[in-house]
């Protein structure tokens, strides 16, 4: 997404969680700074033109899983209960805060890792980042940087359906989303809100 067009509701975010801009800015720096390799065309090829699905970490995620189609796109720890199943995750969206060491062990055979990068995971990013060997990809939700990309998105589930829909899927087919759970605590429930909020700017209704 064109970063003219995701600012005004980036600053809308901003606001209503009441984070700091500055912070996220740092922290794409930094994430900038650690890369040693930026494997974009690689996630480009996997989503331009294929049937992409999207693998979000609710509960529900492991009733759905025979509607995985494709290509498949996780959201952090969404890549476990994939794993645990025997599928192998394309891409795994994270902001490293539910990075294990299987996920390194999964990048080293292929997946890519979308390394996303905001002001509250600053150290997560200093200690994750070197120990991956594998395809990465780093993002934000601020200012791109040439090899730090802002596909548009907040959480990891819907930032990886804005990649894949800012990277040309042909279709994109969402699991394990549960945009009206309750059982959650208050900041969660704002990401819920803002999730299907945005999901539907790029026609994904949840």
């Amino acid at each position: 997404m064109n970063f003219d067009l995701w600012e005004p509701y980036y600053r809308e975010i901003l606001e209503y969680f009441g984070f700091d801009r500055t912070q996220d800015e740092e922290a794409a720096r930094l994430l900038s700074s650690l890369m040693t390799r930026d494997n974009i065309l690689s996630l480009a090829s996997l989503a331009h033109g294929n049937e992409v699905t999207v693998c979000g970490n609710a509960p529900c995620l492991k009733d759905e899983l025979e509607k995985i189609r494709g290509v498949v796109f996780a959201a952090d720890a969404a890549a476990e209960v994939l794993d645990a199943k025997g599928i192998f995750p394309d891409a795994v969206f994270t902001d490293l805060d539910g990075a294990t060491d299987r996920l390194l062990e999964l990048n080293e055979s292929g997946t890519i890792v979308v390394i996303h990068a905001h002001g509250d995971n600053m150290p997560l990013l200093r200690y994750w980042v070197p120990r991956f060997k594998g395809p990465v990809v780093a993002t934000t939700q601020s200012v791109p940087l040439p090899n730090v990309y802002d596909f548009g998105g907040f959480s990891d589930g819907d930032r990886a359906v804005f990649a894949a829909d800012e990277l040309g899927a042909g279709h994109i087919t969402i699991i394990g989303f549960d945009l009206d759970d309750e059982n959650v605590d208050p900041v969660k429930r704002g990401k819920l809100f803002w999730a299907r909020k945005l999901l539907a700017l790029i026609g994904h209704a949840c």
